[in-house]
C-alpha cells in the first residue's frame, strides 16, 4: 500500500502571485481591471478592423488576429490568477496540461504574428509599389495559418513532456498558473529531457522570429534615412517605435523565462516576468500596434460619425 507521500497526484494547488491577504485584495482589483481592458480593447480593435473597408486588408487582418490571440493568451491564465487571489485554487492535472498548452499556443502564435507584422511594415515602407502584389490575400492567409500551426507545434513539445512525467509527491506549485518549469520541480524521476526539449523549441521560435524582425527593421531604417519628406519619416518612425516596443516587452520577458539558465533568477522574478508577457502585454500590444496608427484613428472617426448620424 502506497504511503501518503507517494500517492499519485490528481490535482495541483496554485499558490498564486502572493500569499499576503492585503496584497491579494489590491492585486485582484488591479488585474481584474487589466483583464477587462484587454478583452474590451481587443474586441473593439477586431470589430473596427473587420468593419472598416478603408483599412488595407493584409496588414490589418494580421493586427486583428494579434488582438484575438491577445484575448486568448490572457484568458488562458488571468482568470485562474484572479481566483488564486480570493481562495485556494486547485486544478486537475489534465486541466493544468490544457492550460499550459493553450498558453504556449497563443504565446508562440503571437511571436509569429509580430514577425509577420514586421514583414508587412517592411513591404509597405520599402516596397510600397509592389506591396499589394507580393502580399496577396493567399500569402497573407498562408502566413496566418503558419503562425497558428507553429503555435500548436511548439505547444506540443511542452504538453508532451508534461504528459510523460509522473507526479507522486508535493502538489503545490509556486506560480499563478500551470507553467512547465515549476511543475517539473514536482515531478518524479529525471527531468533533463523535459527541460531541454521545450527550451530548444522556444529558443528556435524566438530566434527565428527575432531575426525576421531585426532584418525587416534594418531595411526599414535604411529606407527611412533615405526619405526626403519629414512627414514620411515621422510616420514611419512612429510605426516602427510602436511595434519595437511591443516586440521588446514580449520577446524580452519570454527569453528571460524560457531560455536563460534557471539558476540565474528566483521564482519571484519569474512571476514578475510572467505577469508582464502574459497579463500586461496582451493589453498593451495591439493598443500600441493599432491605436497609434493614423489609418486606424481615421477609421475610428468615420465609424463614430456613421454611428451618430445613423
Amino acid at each position: 500500500m502506497e504511503t501518503a507521500n507517494h500517492t499519485t497526484v490528481t490535482e495541483f494547488i496554485i499558490l498564486g502571485l502572493t500569499g499576503n491577504p492585503k496584497l491579494c485584495v489590491i492585486f485582484f482589483e488591479i488585474f481584474l481591471g487589466v483583464y477587462t481592458v484587454t478583452v474590451v480593447g481587443n474586441i473593439s480593435i477586431i470589430i473596427l478592423i473587420r468593419s472598416s473597408p478603408q483599412l488595407p486588408m493584409p496588414m490589418y487582418l494580421s493586427l486583428s488576429h494579434l488582438a484575438f490571440v491577445a484575448i486568448g493568451y490572457s484568458t488562458s491564465v488571468t482568470p485562474i490568477m484572479l481566483m488564486s487571489f480570493r481562495e485556494r485554487t486547485a486544478i486537475p492535472v489534465t486541466g493544468c496540461i490544457a492550460q499550459l498548452g493553450s498558453d504556449v499556443t497563443f504565446g508562440t502564435t503571437e511571436c509569429f504574428l509580430l514577425a509577420t507584422i514586421a514583414y508587412h511594415h517592411y513591404g509597405s515602407i520599402c516596397s510600397r509599389l509592389l506591396y499589394s502584389t507580393h502580399m496577396s490575400p493567399v500569402v497573407c492567409f498562408f502566413l496566418l495559418e503558419a503562425s497558428y500551426l507553429g503555435g500548436c507545434i511548439n505547444a506540443s513539445s511542452f504538453t508532451g513532456c508534461l504528459m510523460n512525467l509522473s507526479f507522486r509527491g508535493p502538489n503545490k506549485t509556486n506560480h499563478f498558473f500551470c507553467d512547465l518549469f515549476p511543475l517539473l520541480k514536482l515531478s518524479c524521476g529525471h527531468v533533463s529531457i523535459a527541460e531541454i526539449s521545450p527550451a530548444i523549441s522556444s529558443a528556435s521560435v524566438l530566434i527565428s522570429t527575432l531575426l525576421t524582425i531585426i532584418v525587416s527593421y534594418s531595411y526599414i531604417l535604411h529606407s527611412i534615412l533615405k526619405m526626403h519628406f519629414t512627414e514620411g519619416r515621422k510616420k514611419a518612425f512612429s510605426t516602427c517605435i510602436s511595434h519595437h516596443t511591443a516586440v521588446t516587452l514580449f520577446h524580452g520577458t519570454v527569453l528571460f523565462v524560457y531560455v536563460m539558465p534557471k539558476s540565474s533568477y528566483s521564482a519571484d522574478q519569474v512571476k514578475v516576468a510572467s505577469v508582464i508577457y502574459i497579463v500586461v502585454v496582451p493589453m498593451l500590444n495591439p493598443l500600441i500596434c493599432s491605436l497609434r496608427n493614423k489609418e486606424v484613428k481615421e477609421a475610428k472617426k468615420l465609424m463614430a460619425r456613421a454611428y451618430w448620424f445613423s
